[in-house]
């Protein structure tokens, strides 16, 4: 495929309440697009990085810079989705910037091709499960009426993040209110130290699925002390940044659930790998979620109906977060989201609402 150039977009979408959880609140999210255009067909591409490095080390503008100044100027004219990774393997890190590459790369190369994202990904359902992630709240009763909000609207299962001062009470406090039959998790984004493993015994008590990146992101070892610990699953997140890594935890028995988060790891492809690892290796995984746009909620989507997403993932309806979206929104349909299976990703930027958002515009040529 043969690429005349690519746009980088920033947009700027306001939340429709505070996110916080314990690396910082989200008010609104600065969102960098990819838009490919080729010879016959343009592909989409949204970057998940956050306008600070909190979650990882990469944030938005150094995310627009690595891309303007040297992963599209790596790209070979004639390129496929299969070489986006080996031309951009160079350059260290940066996985969110090469995967909104990657991604639009793709989109591009499935559109003129006339094949879906979860076609090509290997998806075996038409919808998935849909959870939702919630916040740390200011109160208990706040929190539970967050939670009765997402119940009602039909969420499958419902993730809490927690830190250190927010976790045990609050939990406890949504069990009790919802009882035993409600799917829940917990989210720790790496906020404890083994120190904490005592204190995070105390969980077990609540039948959670999982609790998901409890350490340090670069602590695998310790990850296995506290697995052993725990009657509760370990999930990892921001540890798992490739197959290699999942194969290292794995390897260690640091967790028996993977969050697999496309942007994080890297891409799609890459990804579709850690799947079929864990699958092999009879680990659970499920689609984590960076608060996407429709463009990349779709490609989430397709890639959570892959058969070794066993567990729900974040892939909750558009207006959890955004009172409009950026194309049609994903709508909760007795707790799933419909599969996209048009062309690529299946979904398309409208236009007057891509214009009112936009803050800025680059055309970047080969």
């Amino acid at each position: 495929m043969k690429i005349k150039g690519i746009e980088l977009r920033r947009i700027a979408m306001p939340l429709k309440a505070p996110f916080r959880t314990s690396f910082g609140v989200e008010y609104a999210r600065d969102i960098l697009l990819l838009r490919v255009e080729a010879a016959d067909s343009e592909g989409w591409g949204e970057c998940v990085a956050m306008s600070e490095p909190r979650y990882n080390s990469e944030y938005v503008d150094g995310a627009a810079d690595v891309l303007r100044r040297f992963l599209i100027p790596a790209l070979p004219l004639d390129v496929t989705a299969n070489t986006v990774a080996g031309a951009l393997q160079p350059f260290k890190g940066h996985h969110m910037a090469k995967a909104a590459l990657e991604s639009a790369v793709l989109d591009a190369e499935l559109r003129a091709s006339g094949e879906s994202f979860a076609s090509y990904l290997g998806a075996t359902r038409d919808r998935v499960p849909s959870g939702v992630s919630v916040g740390i709240m200011d109160s208990v009763p706040a929190l539970l009426d967050a939670v009765e909000g997402f119940v009602a609207e039909g969420y499958v299962r419902i993730k809490l993040k927690i830190a250190p001062g927010s976790d045990v009470g609050p939990v406890a406090a949504v069990r009790e209110h919802f009882g035993d039959d409600l799917l829940l998790q917990v989210d720790a984004n790496a906020a404890y130290t083994l120190a904490d493993s005592r204190h995070l015994e105390r969980l077990d008590a609540f039948d959670l699925l999982l609790i998901e990146q409890p350490l340090a992101d670069d602590d695998l070892v310790q990850h296995a002390h506290l697995a052993r610990r725990l009657t509760t699953p370990v999930c990892l997140d921001e540890s798992i940044d490739s197959a290699a890594h999942a194969a290292a935890a794995i390897s260690l028995g640091a967790c028996s659930v993977v969050n697999i988060k496309p942007g994080r790891v890297g891409g799609y492809l890459e990804a579709r790998r850690i799947h079929d690892l864990c699958q092999a290796h009879g680990i659970a995984v499920w689609c984590g979620g960076m608060l996407e746009t429709g463009i990349g909620r779709a490609a989430n989507v397709a890639l959570a109906a892959l058969p070794g997403f066993t567990l729900p993932g974040d892939t909750s309806a558009s207006s959890r977060y955004y009172s409009k979206d950026i194309t049609a929104p994903f709508e909760l349909n007795d707790g799933h989201l419909d599969v996209p299976r048009g062309p690529g990703t299946g979904v398309e930027p409208l236009p007057e609402v891509l214009a009112e958002l936009t803050a800025s515009t680059e055309w970047i040529t080969g």
